[in-house]
């Protein structure tokens, strides 16, 4: 598993972390404190509201779990990478491709997110 691969599952395990304390932790751990996160829903920066981001994802959808999706790929400072959101073992609800660009002490920069499938309203 290479550095990047790792990234990929501590990037999900944060999503997936339901504790606020344990999830403040994780995102400060894996994000720069500069830090931006944008996807159709969310235009944030910085650890605080990153991780009030992720709160608000869980809210939306409980019980639900993000799982790696069949694409990964890095190079240089930069990798992309779909994820899943559905219940443990059963079909997504969502799917998203996210692209991440990394500080030089390996931690994220940016991630710009899309959603490719989203729940109908």
């Amino acid at each position: 598993m290479t550095m990047t691969e790792h990234l990929l599952d501590r990037y999900l395990a944060a999503w997936n972390e339901t504790d606020p304390d344990a999830r403040a932790k994780a995102v400060a751990g894996l994000w720069t404190e500069d830090s931006s996160y944008t996807d159709p829903l969310a235009d944030v920066t910085g650890h605080a509201a990153i991780a009030a981001t992720i709160e608000g994802a869980q809210a939306m959808f409980p019980g639900l779990v993000f799982t790696a999706g069949d694409v990964y790929d890095a190079h240089h400072h930069i990798a992309r990478f779909t994820w899943n959101l559905g219940p443990a073992g059963g079909e997504p609800v969502a799917a998203g491709y996210d692209m991440v660009e990394l500080a030089e002490d390996g931690r994220i920069r940016k991630v710009l997110g899309f959603l490719d499938l989203a729940p109908s309203a």
